[in-house]
């Protein structure tokens, strides 16, 4: 059974876990937020007295609890096994200094008699004919390892018993051993004698799982397990706990102060959860930003989620913004995407968060036009002209692409190739890639201004942005025009999204937001919002992306729905825009992810959870909120109210 869902995120700079509601272990990465997935299934259970293996994850008389503790990435799962009135208090978290994911359990019997618990885990890591995984025990650790790096599961207990090989075949008995120590074999369990519990009696254990790289050897391994044993992890649990509600501090960029209601509680569990995700989703060493913990590593649904999206990234940049991230923003677009650049000064379509080259089927122009973009529009946030001049030269190269891809368009000889349009659906020239063109020539511009004092001791260089700034007026103007020509039709009296289909697409919306190449009341905008009213509007009061959308059924797009959002800000409707708003929070997870989509039968998230570009709009639709006076904020006033 394939398990898509991503409920729960945790995790340091280089594990990265996400879990079920469940309190089970979907996803182990290392050493980057998007390589690789460690593990096919990591399960843990209690043989409880003579009973079989009661899975903590899966079992019928399990009643289940979840929630961060406030402000934190720090998991806890209650299970009450109502059968034998067994509660367990499961804690989940990753130390910030060791790459150590650690597992704390606290078992209480609510019983009237004796329960003997023997604890066990059962853990397969993926395997492949390249790369075969092996079982080792040693050190009173399970060790699983490949070529390339080695995950430990240990504690300060003893082993009471192991199986290296064919462990499938009797776990379900809650009774392992194996004359072997060690074995070729993916999936390998062991045990723990938790003793007895009396009735209301306590007891607590921990368990350790330590990833590192291979290169390390056995004799340094076990060093090192010795060493991490050693740690008190007491302390180390408050020092995660400090941590995290410290960087929420220092990113609280919007200083929200809501009125104590329940959706005000929503928008604020949202928004403290975007930063706590974003820190998740960085690759703090190259700058890369994932788009999501990844759902369907087999491509069975899609073409996978982990990757770094440079337009993706761009949208989640300017939210970083506004969350006083704007080191992690430098750094995607110092570092990240100077190495990434081709040579021809594109961008493909994804990257690992490594900076190598992913796969891809094709190419997108607006990812290439937005880095530009979102080069200047994080100059205006921090007005240091040094970081302009550092990325020029890697603006310029992108500039001439584009204007070869423009020239192309107008001449149609296609010499630049096909373009997929942001959905990554349609091949050809669509509106929102020719606007984001636009903006980034204007971009482009605004920076040669900036700049201008550094071009005045050399006259060649000067009388060359003169040019260019001339050329990319022209091509503005030019561009625009085009524009107009070809993608408003006139018997609908809307702007339609490509030169082909002429359907709807909410991203037609990106001629106004972000991109500025229309006004929001301009007649056209009007009458293709209008429109989008009519035909991407449902009855929930979500949005789809576009009319013909079939992708898991066709539902609404938290995307889409602030993107509208947004719009309706900026032409003063505000009631609109709360009712976009409003879908939002109310479809949100009960740790407050966004999805990528919403089931409408059900109200609730649908596919990918923790989608950054969500989050990203939602935090930039908040902001827009404030600044128009929604929301309460002390600058306001010093009465607090709802925003709703």
């Amino acid at each position: 059974m394939e398990k898509y869902y991503n409920d729960a995120i945790i995790g340091n700079q280089n594990i990265l876990a996400s879990f079920t509601k469940q309190g089970e272990i979907l996803r182990l990465l290392y050493p980057t937020r998007d390589y690789k997935q460690m593990i096919d299934f990591f399960h843990v259970g209690l043989k409880i007295n003579d009973s079989r293996l009661v899975y903590l994850h899966e079992d019928i008389n399990n009643i289940y609890m979840q929630q961060y503790e406030e402000d934190t990435n720090i998991l806890n799962t209650e299970v009450l096994n109502t059968y034998f009135n067994l509660k367990v208090v499961q804690t989940d978290y990753a130390s910030i200094k060791e790459n150590v994911l650690v597992r704390k359990y606290k078992f209480t019997n609510e019983n009237t008699i004796n329960l003997d618990l023997n604890f066990l885990v059962h853990s397969s890591l993926t395997s492949s004919p390249e790369n075969r995984v092996s079982g080792m025990c040693r050190n009173d650790a399970l060790i699983q390892y490949n070529h390339e790096y080695m995950l430990c599961t240990f504690s300060k207990e003893k082993l009471l018993s192991s199986q290296i090989n064919n462990s499938k075949a009797n776990i379900e008995d809650g009774k392992i051993w194996d004359k072997d120590y060690v074995g070729m074999s993916a999936n390998s369990s062991i045990s723990y004698d938790l003793g007895t519990l009396k009735p209301n009696e306590t007891r607590e254990f921990e368990l350790y799982i330590f990833i590192e790289d291979s290169k390390i050897g056995l004799d340094n391994l076990e060093k090192t397990i010795d060493r991490i044993r050693k740690i008190d992890f007491r302390t180390e649990y408050e020092a995660v706990k400090k941590y995290w509600k410290k960087y929420v501090k220092d990113h609280n960029g919007l200083e929200l102060d809501l009125a104590e209601t329940p959706k005000n509680r929503k928008i604020k569990q949202i928004y403290t959860r975007t930063i706590l995700l974003y820190s998740l989703l960085v690759n703090h060493e190259t700058g890369g930003i994932s788009a999501a913990v990844e759902v369907d590593e087999n491509l069975k649904q899609c073409g996978g989620y982990q990757y770094c999206w440079p337009r993706d990234a761009v949208f989640t940049t300017t939210a970083m913004d506004i969350l006083k991230m704007k080191k992690e923003v430098e750094k995607f677009y110092k570092s990240f995407c100077k190495n990434t650049q081709s040579r021809n000064g594109m961008w493909e379509q994804r990257f690992f968060t490594d900076g190598r080259l992913a796969p891809c089927w094709g190419y997108q122009i607006d990812e290439t036009a937005s880095v530009i973009v979102g080069v200047y529009n994080h100059y205006k946030v921090i007005e240091d002209k040094k970081f302009l001049k550092d990325n020029l030269k890697m603006c310029e190269k992108a500039i001439n692409f584009l204007k070869k891809y423009v020239e192309d368009i107008f001449q149609e000889t296609n010499k630049c190739g096909i373009s997929y349009d942001l959905w990554e659906e349609y091949e050809g020239v669509n509106l929102y890639a020719v606007s984001s063109i636009f903006a980034s020539f204007n971009a482009m511009i605004k920076i040669y201004e900036e700049l201008k004092e550094e071009f005045t001791k050399n006259r060649v260089k000067q009388e060359n942005v003169n040019k260019e700034k001339e050329t990319l007026r022209n091509l503005s103007v030019t561009l625009r025009e085009y524009i107009l020509k070809n993608f408003y039709d006139e018997s609908k009296k809307s702007l339609v999204r490509n030169l082909e289909d002429k359907t709807l697409d909410i991203s037609i919306l990106g001629t106004v937001i972000p991109f500025e190449l229309f006004s929001p009341k301009d007649k056209k905008i009007l009458n293709t919002v209008e429109r989008i009213n009519m035909t991407l509007r449902t009855y929930t009061g979500g949005y789809k992306r576009f009319e013909t959308d079939t992708y898991r059924e066709g539902k609404p797009w938290i995307i889409a729905t602030l993107w509208i959002a947004e719009y309706y800000l900026e032409i003063g409707e505000k009631q609109k825009a709360k009712e976009c708003f409003d879908f939002v929070i109310k479809t949100s997870t009960e740790h407050g992810f966004l999805a990528e989509q919403v089931n409408n039968s059900t109200m609730q998230p649908d596919w990918v959870i923790g989608l950054g570009w969500s989050h990203a709009m939602f935090i930039e639709t908040l902001k827009k909120m404030i600044e128009k006076g929604m929301p309460f904020s002390p600058s306001h006033s010093m009465n607090s109210r709802s925003i709703f």
